[in-house]
């Protein structure tokens, strides 16, 4: 059974960075679409990242040229590198992903994801 990790949350100021990583118990990453979701207290479900599998990557207006999504197929794992945070980045963040992915390109939508991992918190203090 496919399984989801994420790591690299934590507490950080206003203007600081955080990486997140979810590693994948895929055998690769062929034919699968990655993305970042985020959920704040009190809000949806909201997509931040998403990475294709041509390496194409999708963002969130809120995030653009602030976040960036990543992958690295031999350890297959992917990232969210994310700087100039700001307190309305403060969110559970969960990694997805979508086997048989195809040329789909962007976030897609929740439903398309069959898989999520448990989340990592970030929270991003003024």
């Amino acid at each position: 059974q496919l399984q989801l990790q994420e790591s690299g949350g934590g507490s950080v100021q206003a203007g600081g960075s955080l990486r997140l990583s979810c590693a994948a118990s895929l055998y690769s990453f062929h034919n699968v679409c990655l993305a970042w979701f985020r959920r704040a207290p009190g809000k949806e479900r909201e997509g931040v990242a998403g990475i294709g599998t041509s390496g194409r990557t999708s963002y969130a207006d809120s995030v653009k040229g602030r976040f960036t999504i990543s992958k690295d197929d031999a350890k297959r794992t992917v990232y969210l590198e994310m700087n100039s945070l700001k307190p309305e980045d403060t969110a559970m963040y969960y990694c997805a992903t979508k086997v048989a992915c195809g040329w789909l390109l962007g976030i897609l939508p929740v439903y398309e994801y069959g898989t999520w991992g448990q989340g990592t918190q970030v929270t991003v203090s003024s």
